[in-house]
C-alpha cells in the first residue's frame, strides 16, 4: 500500500468529526459543588438540612428557662427533656433501620411529619393550657422527629455519594447540621426572642422546619432514597429491626464502632453541662464570655468536619479517626481544663483550647464510612448502630458528670472524658480499613439511578 508524501495534496477535504463531548465526570465538567466534595446530585438534601436544624435549634438555649418562668420546677423541666433525649435515642436508632426496609425519604417525611404535628400540639394545646402531661408527651414524641429527618438523610448519603468522596460528602452533612443546630438556631433565637417574645418565637422554628422539610422531600430528586436500601425481599421491617440489634453480634467490629460514635460527643454533651459553672464560679469568667468560647468550639468545628472529612478520604479513614479525633480530644479536653486554670480569666488560652476541642471532635467524621465497610451490605442496620451511639451519648455525658463530679470533682470528670477518647483510639485499631474505589463508583447499587 502506497504512503502519501508531505507534499502529496489531497483533491478533496474529508469531513472533520466533531471532537468529542467531555465526560460527565470529566475534572473540567465538575461543578464547584463536586470540586468541594459535596455530591451535586444530594444538594437539596443538605439546604433542607440546614433550614429544618435552624428551626430545631431555635429552642436550644432558652426553652428551658421559658418552662421555668412559665412555672414549672428545675426537676419537672429536666424530666421533661430526659423524656425528648430517650425519643431522640429510639429516633436515631430506627432512622437506619427504617431506611432499609422504607427507603431515606420516607423516613425523613415521616421525621417532619413527627415533628411538626407533636410541635403545633405543644404550642397550640400544652403550653396554652399550662398542662404539664401534654408537655412531656407532645416535646418528648417530637424528640422522635430530628433524628429520623436528619440520620434518614445521612443513609441516603451513605448509600448514594461516591465511595471516594464520602468522607467530605459527610463532613458537609455535619456542617449543615451544626451550622443549624446549635449555631445558626441559638443565634436567631438571641433575635427574636427580645423581639417578637419567646413563645411567638417557637411559632417562627415550625415555619423553618416545615420549610426545610419542603425543600428536601420535593427538590431532592435522587432515586436512591426513593426506596428501601436491602434488596426487595428482604425488606421485612420485623426482620430489618431485629438485624439492627443482632448485626452488633454478627459483626462485631460495627458493635465496635458504635461505641466509638458513643464516646465522640459524650464529652461533648457532660461539659456543655457543668463547663459554665467551672469557667464562670472557679475561673472568674462571665456568662458571655463563655458563650463567646462555645462559639469559636463549635465554629471550629464547622470548618474542621470539613478539612478532616475530606483528609480521611486522601490519607486514611483509621488514622484521622484515632490522630485528628482520639488523640486531640484527649489532649484537648485535659487543655480545657488545665491551661485556663494556670492561666486565669484569660479568654485566649481558653479559646484556643476549645478551639482545639472542637476541631477534634470534629476528628470522628470519618467513622459512618469506616463502619459501614464492615457490612457493607446492610448499610441502614449499620447506620442504626451509629446512630444509637450518637443518641446515647446524649445521656451518658451529664450522667458521668452527674456521677462523679462530687467524688471526683471536675478535675477527676475531665480526665474520665480524656480517657474515654483515648480509649477510641485504641478501638479504632480493630475496625479494618476499606480498600480504595475507583473515582465514580457509587457508593451503592441504586445510586446509578439518577432522576432527570
Amino acid at each position: 500500500m502506497s504512503q502519501a508524501r508531505p507534499h502529496d495534496v489531497p483533491t478533496a477535504t474529508p469531513p472533520v468529526d466533531p471532537p468529542p463531548e467531555p465526560a460527565a465526570d470529566a475534572p473540567a465538567a465538575r461543578s464547584l459543588l463536586d470540586r468541594v466534595g459535596l455530591p451535586r446530585s444530594l444538594a437539596w438534601g443538605y439546604a433542607g438540612l440546614i433550614l429544618f436544624m435552624i428551626g430545631d435549634g431555635i429552642e436550644a438555649g432558652y426553652l428551658s428557662p421559658y418552662l421555668v418562668d412559665e412555672g414549672y420546677s428545675k426537676g419537672a423541666v429536666g424530666a421533661v427533656f430526659t423524656v425528648y433525649g430517650v425519643a431522640a435515642a429510639i429516633g436515631a436508632f430506627l432512622a437506619g433501620a427504617l431506611a432499609d426496609s422504607w427507603g431515606p425519604r420516607r423516613v425523613m417525611a415521616i421525621g417532619a411529619g413527627f415533628w411538626a404535628v407533636f410541635h403545633v400540639l405543644l404550642l397550640a394545646v400544652a403550653l396554652p393550657l399550662g398542662s404539664y402531661a401534654l408537655i412531656m408527651v407532645s416535646y418528648g414524641i417530637r424528640g422522635l422527629g430530628y433524628p429520623l429527618f436528619a440520620y434518614g438523610f445521612m443513609v441516603w448519603i451513605m448509600a448514594a455519594a461516591p465511595r471516594r468522596r464520602i468522607g467530605a460528602a459527610l463532613g458537609w452533612y455535619w456542617f449543615c447540621f451544626t451550622l443549624g443546630l446549635p449555631t445558626l438556631g441559638s443565634l436567631l433565637a438571641s433575635v427574636l426572642v427580645p423581639a417578637v417574645g419567646a413563645y411567638e418565637t417557637l411559632w417562627i422554628s415550625l415555619v423553618l422546619v416545615l420549610t426545610g422539610s419542603a425543600i428536601a422531600l420535593v427538590l431532592l430528586r435522587e432515586r436512591t432514597g426513593f426506596h428501601g436500601l436491602l434488596p426487595e425481599g428482604q425488606r421485612s421491617l420485623r426482620k430489618t429491626l431485629t438485624g439492627s440489634v443482632t448485626i452488633l453480634l454478627a459483626k462485631p467490629t460495627v458493635g465496635v464502632g458504635a461505641v466509638i460514635r458513643l464516646i465522640n460527643t459524650t464529652s461533648q454533651f457532660g461539659l456543655w453541662v457543668f463547663l459554665p459553672l467551672f469557667f464562670t464560679d472557679t475561673l472568674g469568667f462571665e456568662l458571655s464570655q463563655w458563650l463567646r468560647l462555645l462559639t469559636v468550639m463549635m465554629g471550629t468545628n464547622l470548618v474542621f468536619v470539613l478539612i478532616f472529612g475530606t483528609l480521611g478520604d486522601r490519607w486514611s479513614l483509621k488514622k484521622t479517626i484515632m490522630w485528628c479525633g482520639g488523640v486531640l480530644c484527649t489532649a484537648s479536653c485535659l487543655a480545657l481544663y488545665y491551661l485556663p486554670l494556670a492561666a486565669g480569666a484569660d479568654f485566649l488560652v481558653a479559646a484556643l483550647a476549645a478551639g482545639a476541642y472542637g476541631a477534634g471532635l470534629a476528628g470522628y467524621v470519618p467513622l459512618p464510612p469506616l463502619m459501614t465497610a464492615q457490612a457493607p451490605e446492610r448499610k441502614g442496620q449499620v447506620m442504626s448502630a451509629y446512630s444509637l451511639g450518637a443518641g446515647a451519648s446524649v445521656a451518658l455525658g451529664p450522667l458521668i458528670g452527674t456521677l462523679f463530679i462530687g467524688p471526683c470533682g471536675v478535675q477527676g470528670v475531665i480526665w474520665i472524658y480524656a480517657a474515654l477518647h483515648l480509649l477510641s483510639s485504641v478501638l479504632v485499631h480493630f475496625l479494618p480499613e476499606p480498600g480504595r474505589e475507583p473515582a465514580d463508583r457509587p457508593a451503592h447499587p441504586l445510586s446509578a439511578v439518577r432522576a432527570e
